[in-house]
């Protein structure tokens, strides 16, 4: 691996890492850096708890804003795009992210994306609508405890799936 360069290493790890995988219509979702999808903001998902059939429907950005600050040769905050924590994301449950933290992970957890959508209202109008489809409010089998959305019309570009 020493002769690949930086990107490609990357990605090869993370394809050889157990906790980072994603599902897409049965079968594996992990692009390489380079290869990422450009033309998508990110994915709804669920994730299923395999010993208790546990489930939780969210959303996740492929890229999130960074600001860097004001140095003594930076006179202005540089703005720019890194890719998000999507590849090892398990979600913003509580009870998840304490199951990770203590080290359940791939064994634990199946990791699946159900859309990928074109536009951040894209997102939350599939987020919504899975959730109330699956109405995860009401049903004893989803961590969901919350659903928190606010998406004006002009904000949907096309609500199509890849």
């Amino acid at each position: 691996m020493k002769n690949l360069p930086s990107v490609q290493c990357a990605g090869l790890l993370s394809r050889l890492s157990n906790s980072m995988t994603w599902y897409y219509k049965g079968e594996v979702y992990d692009p390489l850096y380079e290869e990422e999808p450009k033309e998508y903001q990110g994915f709804v998902y669920v994730i299923t708890e395999k010993d208790t059939g546990m489930k939780y429907v969210g959303k996740k950005f492929f890229h999130k804003p960074k600001t860097l600050p004001i140095t003594q040769k930076r006179k202005r905050r540089v703005r720019s795009i890194v890719e998000s924590d999507w590849r090892t994301y398990y979600g913003s449950n509580e009870t998840i992210k304490q199951k990770v933290t203590e080290g359940v992970t791939e064994n634990h957890f199946h990791r699946e994306i159900l859309h990928f959508g074109k536009s951040k209202g894209d997102l939350s109008y599939m987020e919504i609508k899975e959730q109330l489809d699956r109405d995860v409010l009401i049903r004893d089998d989803y961590y969901n405890g919350i659903l928190n959305c606010k998406i004006h019309r002009k904000h949907l570009k096309t609500c199509l799936t890849k």
